[in-house]
């Protein structure tokens, strides 16, 4: 099969000819830089650095093309980016000040070259007048925030070889909200205030539907799968209660995901980090037809026969490799061992696509990312 025809089948809950591999792009599915330049100094690839989305903050590698295929990666990346503007801005501001976004939040140095979410621009905000009075709502018409989209994934779609994963630079109603307020005052907020909180909620996603809207027009029918996503769970349980999900934040994505339905035939690919097990049945009720990253170091979400059992048929799981401790620390062997144990558990009848648990971070050894992608080739292929 060719990579764009197993994961379609993969998509379909059949069995194709090997499980599929999504490494690169996306940022929930990306490599940082560190790794990325180590990774191409092993595999003797000469291609420059860039960074994902051109937001070198954000600190993840947009992966070469000769690389991705040395890693026998399925999927293609077709995103789009900040205005023209606020990436010049970026260029041309004072060295390790702070990192603005169009949406008026950013992010803050903590030590030379890492950066962390701190710009709440609403912070101080506490009913709907607050968020109408806001001035630094984003553009969302700005031409240059798409303009190289249709090409790209046409480009993509007449090569027809490898599945197309498409990732507008927006951050999910949910997440949004923790950058505009900052998490402690937005989590606060929904506990106190769900009226309010709903309301933010509302407004972000007004404009996270402008940009899809907009993003899907270009993609036409040139894209396989729609990456949107909020990180809703920790290492044991939610961050919010199933209760309040439901009556606050469920709506919201469900209608998103309807809108995003009525302009595409593409399936929609939902990232949540940490132990989301509890809210597998609602995601999959309002829409969801992939669920990433699994992170199998986190609660219920690392039974993956029971996962397998209770979700298999209805959901496909895409990532499954541990980013908590085994990619980090554990051995080449243990890597393979972790890619085979994956892959037998959730492989079988389809429905499993490989990839590691969110970004491969900079303490990751690059030999263990070329063990994991050498051994979804090896062990991956049906019948498993």
């Amino acid at each position: 099969m060719t990579p764009r025809e197993r994961v379609l089948t993969t998509l379909n809950h059949e069995e194709p000819d090997r499980v599929p591999l999504v490494i690169g792009v996306s940022n929930a599915t990306g490599v940082k830089m560190k790794p990325y330049q180590e990774i191409k100094k092993i595999l003797k690839v000469q291609a420059p650095d860039r960074y994902l989305y051109d937001w070198p903050e954000l600190g993840t590698a947009e992966i070469d093309e000769e690389t991705l295929c040395r890693l026998h990666g399925d999927v293609r990346g077709v995103l789009d980016l900040e205005p023209e503007r606020v990436r010049l801005q970026h260029v041309e501001r004072e060295p390790h000040s702070e990192c603005i976004d169009s949406w008026g939040s950013g992010q803050v140095e903590i030590e030379p070259g890492h950066w962390y979410p701190g710009v709440h621009p609403l912070k101080q905000a506490s009913n709907k007048d607050d968020l109408e009075l806001y001035p630094g709502w984003p553009d969302m018409n700005d031409p240059t925030r798409i303009a190289h989209v249709r090409e790209q994934a046409t480009r993509l779609t007449e090569e027809n070889r490898y599945a197309i994963l498409a990732t507008p630079w927006l951050l999910f109603p949910f997440e949004r909200a923790h950058a505009m307020q900052g998490m402690e005052t937005y989590l606060l907020n929904m506990a106190m205030d769900p009226e309010f909180a709903r309301a933010m909620l509302v407004k972000i996603a007004g404009y996270c539907k402008e940009l899809m809207g907009r993003f899907l027009e270009e993609l036409g029918e040139n894209v396989d799968m729609i990456k949107i996503g909020d990180d809703l769970g920790t290492q044991k349980s939610l961050m919010i209660s199933p209760k309040m999900y439901r009556e606050i934040l469920k709506p919201v994505h469900a209608d998103f995901i309807q809108f995003i339905r009525e302009r595409t035939k593409a399936k929609i690919f939902f990232h949540s980090c940490g132990d989301v097990e509890p809210l597998i049945e609602d995601f999959i009720e309002i829409g969801v037809d992939i669920l990433n990253p699994v992170q199998t170091s986190s609660g219920k979400m690392s039974d993956l026969p029971a996962l397998k059992k209770s979700y298999g048929d209805k959901i496909v799981f895409c990532g499954g490799i541990d980013s908590h401790r085994i990619l980090p620390f554990g051995t080449v062997k243990e890597v393979r061992e972790e890619v085979r144990r994956v892959i037998e558990i959730l492989g079988p009848g389809g429905g499993c696509m490989i990839s590691s648990v969110h970004t491969v971070m900079n303490d990751v050894p690059p030999e263990n990312v070329i063990a994991m992608a050498e051994a979804v080739e090896e062990f991956g292929h049906y019948p498993i």
